[in-house]
C-alpha cells in the first residue's frame, strides 16, 4: 500500500504577535503543554532576570535556572540540575545560546521544549540542532523540534537591532542555499526534498521582498514566521541542507580563520550569500539581494565588518573544508586563489554600481 501522507515534525503552538509573552502560562495550559504549571525555565542571567521578575507571578509552579553560556558543559549541567524536579515540560526563555542549552538539557531529561525567543538573530530557535561550544571549538547536536515557540515581538523591538538584522541575513541566505541544494541535484544526484526546499525558499523570498523595516511589526512578523519556517524545514529535510549552503561555509571560514573578529553568523551569511550568488552567474540576483541586505543596515563588502579582501579571499578558499561532503557552488567551482581574487573584484564593483 502506498505511504499517501506523512507526518512532519512541527510545534505544536507557534504564538507570534506583540504581548505574546503576557499569555505564556495561558497557552500552555490550553495546549495541555503543561495543565499543573509545574515547568522547568532556563534564563540567562542578564536580560532573562527582568523577564523572570516580570514572568514569576503569573507562574507559580515555575523553577528557575540561570545558564551562564551556550557550552555543552552548561547544557549537560542544566539538564542534570532539572533531574531533580517532576516537570511537566522545559521553556528555554532568551536568545539562541540560551534556547540551544534547553534545548538539549530537554532532549538529555526527556522533556518537552518550549522556545521562548527573546531575538531573532537566526533561524535555530525551531531547529533539530543544538549548537554548543565544546574542547574542540563548537558542535552541532541532534534534538527533538520545540513543542511550541512563543515570540513576542514587543520583547524582539527592545533587543538591539542588530540581533534582527542578523536574523534578516540568515533569512535571506536560504535562497542561496536553495540554489546550492538544487546545483548538487543537477550534478551529484543529491535528493531535493521538495516541501522542505519549498519552506526555506518561501520564507527567505518572504523576507527578501517585504518592503517594511527592522523597527515595523509587519516586517518583523514575517521575519520571525520565515525563521520557524526555516527551523521545521530543517526537521522535514532531517538535515541543514535546506538552509545552509556555500553561504554558511564562508560563515563557518570567518568564525575558524578569524575567531576572535567574526561578526555575527547573519551578517557573516548574508554576505556568504550574495557572493555565492555572484560566483553562480545569478548576477541580478546578487545585486538585488546585496540591495536588501543595505537596505536593511548589514554589510554586504568585507571590509564593512573588518576584513580585507584578501581575508575575505583566504575565507572564501578555505570554506568548502568547513563541510565536507555537501556540495556547493564553491565546490562546483573550485576556484585558484587568484580565481577567487578576481571574482571578489567583479562582486564588488557589480554591487557598486
Amino acid at each position: 500500500m502506498p505511504v499517501l501522507t506523512r507526518l512532519i515534525p512541527s510545534p505544536v503552538v507557534v504564538d507570534i504577535r506583540p504581548g505574546a509573552l503576557d499569555d505564556l502560562s495561558a497557552v500552555l495550559a490550553d495546549q495541555r503543554i503543561s495543565h499543573s504549571g509545574k515547568l522547568a525555565v532556563a534564563i540567562s542571567g542578564g536580560s532573562g532576570a527582568k523577564l523572570r521578575e516580570r514572568l514569576a507571578p503569573a507562574m507559580p509552579g515555575a523553577d528557575w535556572f540561570e545558564v551562564g553560556g551556550g557550552t555543552l558543559d552548561e547544557a549537560i549541567k542544566l539538564g542534570d540540575a532539572m533531574k531533580k524536579g517532576r516537570y511537566d515540560a522545559v521553556v528555554g526563555l532568551g536568545g539562541g545560546k540560551i534556547i540551544d542549552c534547553a534545548k538539549f538539557a530537554a532532549a538529555r531529561i526527556g522533556l518537552p521544549l518550549v522556545a521562548v525567543a527573546t531575538n531573532l538573530s537566526h533561524d535555530g530557535l525551531c531547529s533539530p540542532v543544538a549548537t554548543l561550544d565544546n574542547d574542540a571549538g563548537r558542535g552541532s547536536y541532534g534534538v527533538p523540534n520545540p513543542i511550541a515557540v512563543v515570540i513576542d515581538l514587543d520583547v524582539i523591538r527592545e533587543a538591539p537591532v542588530r540581533f534582527v538584522r542578523s536574523g534578516i541575513g540568515d533569512a535571506l541566505s536560504n535562497i542561496s542555499a536553495i540554489a546550492d541544494w538544487e546545483l548538487a541535484n543537477r550534478e551529484k544526484g543529491e535528493q531535493i526534498d521538495g516541501l522542505a526546499a519549498a519552506m526555506a525558499r518561501q520564507a527567505g523570498e518572504a523576507v527578501l521582498r517585504h518592503p517594511g523595516g527592522v523597527g515595523d511589526d509587519a516586517f518583523l512578523q514575517v521575519l520571525a514566521e520565515g525563521l520557524v519556517l526555516t527551523g521545521i524545514s530543517m526537521s522535514v529535510a532531517g538535515d541543514s541542507r535546506p538552509a545552509s549552503g556555500a553561504c554558511h561555509e564562508i560563515n563557518h571560514g570567518f568564525d575558524l580563520l578569524f575567531p576572535k573578529r567574526a561578526a555575527s553568523h547573519g551578517e557573516q551569511c548574508g554576505l556568504g550569500a550574495a557572493f555565492a550568488m555572484h560566483l553562480r552567474g545569478a548576477r541580478e540576483e546578487s545585486a538585488y539581494m546585496a540591495e536588501v541586505l543595505q537596505r536593511h543596515g548589514l554589510p554586504v563588502l568585507p571590509e564593512e565588518i573588518g576584513f580585507t579582501p584578501d581575508e575575505f579571499v583566504q575565507v572564501v578558499e578555505f570554506a568548502p573544508s568547513t563541510r565536507p561532503g555537501r556540495y556547493t557552488i564553491l565546490e562546483h567551482l573550485d576556484l585558484s586563489t587568484d580565481q577567487i581574487r578576481d571574482a571578489y573584484a567583479d562582486y564588488a564593483k557589480a554591487i557598486g554600481s
